[in-house]
């Protein structure tokens, strides 16, 4: 893991914007982090703690994933992600659904309708319960309009240790009852929700560089000056090692004139693609 580390910090110190990831080798067990403990914008990454939160709430009879939603036109307002803001009003659908577009889009109107269910001191509590320290919940969803420089405590923040944490309880929880329970769910809730995370449609960080159809369980996340994902990497249906990685501060023109975003997202590739070249073999 040490040199594994070195080769990550190195991509990462080429980059005229800051980068902080965390890594586990599931294998071996090892764990290795640059800042993995230091608070950064959560963007959408947030919404795996949001989809647990609602998942321990049906284990405990408070919601229920067949439950129907109605997309009413207030939760449209002042959102910036996913496909729902172009739909038409009136539609209905099961939480469950509510949930997985949540999740594979990254829609912001479904948020708004989970987040109708639960609250942040709901969201804050579930978090601090199993140990993401790190985390806060602070918006519904992000304030539209923030400055570049704005401080991290003006959005929902995490750090990239307390969403390995998270990934590393989910996939765990799928097979052992005591983990599920810890996260106050059953292993068929956290088998489910691995299953979301498996669906994402956003794949341009994390899986960007691994062999086409890899499955990866991940949440990805767009802020107003970085990119981030979370996930679980597999090779050959076994999980092989959580990733996450947080870019910050990334400028809107790097000095050669390309996007900083598409630098933000080969940066989490080439990460990703050193952990699979290093721990796959």
């Amino acid at each position: 893991m040490q040199d594994l580390a070195a080769r990550m910090n190195a991509v990462c110190d080429a980059q005229p914007f800051d980068t902080s990831w965390y890594v586990k080798d599931l294998r071996g067990g090892g764990e290795a982090d640059r800042a993995g403990h230091v608070p950064v914008p959560s963007a959408s990454t947030r919404k795996t703690s949001i989809m647990m939160a609602a998942l321990k709430a049906v284990h405990e009879g408070r919601l229920d994933l067949a439950e129907p939603v109605t997309f009413e036109e207030r939760f449209r307002k002042d959102v910036a992600s996913g496909t729902y803001r172009y739909m038409t009003a009136g539609c209905v659908l099961p939480l469950r659904d509510v949930i997985v577009n949540m999740m594979i889009t990254s829609d912001n109107v479904c948020t708004q309708m989970v987040l109708e269910r639960l609250t942040l001191e709901e969201m804050d509590g579930f978090c601090r319960s199993i140990g993401m320290t790190g985390t806060a919940h602070r918006h519904k969803i992000p304030p539209l309009g923030l400055p570049y420089d704005h401080p991290v405590e003006m959005v929902t923040s995490t750090t990239p240790a307390d969403q390995g944490l998270l990934l590393d309880l989910v996939l765990k929880g799928t097979t052992d009852e005591a983990v599920a329970a810890r996260l106050g769910c059953t292993t068929a809730l956290c088998g489910f929700a691995l299953d979301v995370l498996s669906w994402q449609l956003l794949k341009q960080l994390i899986p960007s560089l691994l062999p086409f159809g890899t499955k990866v369980a991940h949440k990805t996340g767009r802020g107003r000056r970085g990119r981030m994902d979370a996930g679980i990497v597999f090779r050959d249906s076994a999980p092989l090692y959580i990733i996450t990685v947080y870019t910050d501060r990334v400028p809107d023109v790097m000095p050669d004139g390309m996007p900083g975003y598409a630098a933000a997202f080969s940066t989490a590739g080439r990460l990703s693609r050193l952990c699979w070249d290093a721990l796959g073999g």
